[in-house]
C-alpha cells in the first residue's frame, strides 16, 4: 500500500479488533504499529499484515506494565518523531455476559484489575504519548469503549442491552467515555481529535461465537475515527458513523 505518512500505534493488536483495526488502517496507507503482551504473537501478526501490502512492525506492549510506557514513547519518537493516531485498544472483561451478574455482591479485586486495565493505565499511556501525538499535523486518539458503557441504554428498562450488567467492565467504559469527553475539551481548538468508539459485538474471545458482527468488521469503527478529516467530531461517542447515547 502506498504510505500516507501516518503512523498509530494500536494497543492489543496481535488479534481480534485489535488487529482489524490495523489492517483498516494500513490499507488506508498508515504505517501501523502493533502492540501486543506477547512479543512472538506480535511478530507474526506484523508479518501477515505486512505479506498484505501493508507497512506494519510490533512492539512488546502490556498496558498492565506502565514502566515500558517511557519505552514506547522512545520508539515512536526515535523512529518517527511523531504518532498521528493512538488507538487505546487493549481491555479485558473479568464477568459474564450472562444474565449471573450481581453488582452487590462483586469483589474489589474484579473492579481494581478491570478499572487499572481499561481505565487508569490508559489514561497514564495516553498521558506519555500525548506529546507525540501534538507533534502530528492532525492527531487522533480513539479509546475503544463498549455500548454497555452507555449509562442512558442501562438506565432503560426497555434496553435493549439486557439484564446480563457485568458492572465492573460496563463502569470503565462510562469512565472511559468521561475521559473521552475531557480531554477532547481540553484539547478544542488544536489539531487533535479524541473520541469513544463502540466497534459493536463482535465474534472476538470476549464477544463469544454468539454475536452478530463478523471479527473482519470490529476495527471499522475505530479506523474511521483514526482517519477523521479537520472537521470530523471531536469528544463524541460512535459506532459506524452514528452517535450513541451517553
Amino acid at each position: 500500500m502506498a504510505s500516507n505518512g501516518k503512523v498509530a500505534f494500536i494497543t492489543g493488536a496481535n488479534r481480534g479488533i485489535g488487529f482489524e483495526t490495523a489492517r483498516e488502517l494500513g490499507e488506508k496507507g498508515v504505517h501501523v504499529v502493533l502492540g501486543s503482551r506477547d512479543e512472538q504473537k506480535g511478530r507474526e501478526a506484523a508479518r501477515k499484515l505486512r505479506q498484505s501490502g501493508i507497512e506494519a512492525d510490533s512492539i512488546q506492549f502490556d498496558v498492565g506494565d506502565a514502566k515500558r510506557y517511557r519505552a514506547i514513547y522512545d520508539f515512536f519518537d526515535e523512529r518517527f518523531g511523531k504518532l498521528d493516531i493512538l488507538v487505546n485498544n487493549a481491555g479485558i472483561m473479568l464477568e459474564s455476559l450472562k444474565n449471573e451478574n450481581k453488582t452487590s455482591a462483586i469483589s474489589s479485586e474484579v473492579l481494581r484489575k478491570t478499572f487499572d486495565t481499561n481505565f487508569f493505565n490508559l489514561i497514564e499511556l495516553t498521558q506519555v504519548l500525548l506529546p507525540l501525538v501534538e507533534k502530528a499535523p492532525a492527531g487522533r486518539i480513539v479509546n475503544l469503549s463498549s455500548i454497555l458503557g452507555s449509562l442512558t441504554l442501562q438506565a432503560d428498562p426497555k434496553s435493549p442491552l439486557g439484564p446480563g450488567k457485568p458492572f465492573a467492565y460496563d463502569a470503565s467504559k462510562t469512565a472511559l467515555n468521561a475521559f473521552t469527553i475531557h480531554l477532547a475539551g481540553e484539547l478544542r481548538g488544536t489539531k487533535i481529535k479524541v473520541n469513544s468508539a463502540h466497534p459493536g459485538w463482535v465474534k472476538t474471545a470476549m464477544g463469544g461465537s454468539q454475536a452478530p458482527m463478523e471479527v473482519s468488521e470490529g476495527g471499522k469503527t475505530s479506523a474511521q475515527l483514526a482517519l477523521l478529516p479537520d472537521d470530523g467530531p471531536t469528544g463524541g461517542y460512535f459506532h459506524l458513523g452514528k452517535a450513541l447515547p451517553w
